[in-house]
């Protein structure tokens, strides 16, 4: 499974998002810092959820990474915009 679908896949059944958009950006990163060659580096997400609604920014960052697990260590970049 490419790291894009299992990024779906984890925030979708942690969250049950009511909007989810993942972008992969690694293109826009090739030849730079981070880049391993595999084309699945940097990751853009866009997530609205109820489960992270009620929660603080730090926390809602955290949840997210927490949900994310070893991904963490497959992703060179990853931006949030979380709500």
């Amino acid at each position: 499974m490419s790291i894009e679908n299992e990024l779906i896949a984890r925030l979708t059944i942690t969250f049950s998002p009511t909007r989810l958009e993942v972008v992969n950006e690694s293109h826009k990163h090739a030849g730079h810092s981070g880049d391993d060659g595999t084309g699945e580096s940097h990751f853009a997400v866009l997530i609205r959820s109820e489960a992270l609604a009620a929660m603080s920014r730090v926390a809602r960052h955290r949840a997210v990474h927490q949900a994310l697990g070893d991904l963490n260590q497959r992703i060179h970049a990853l931006a949030l915009d979380i709500g």
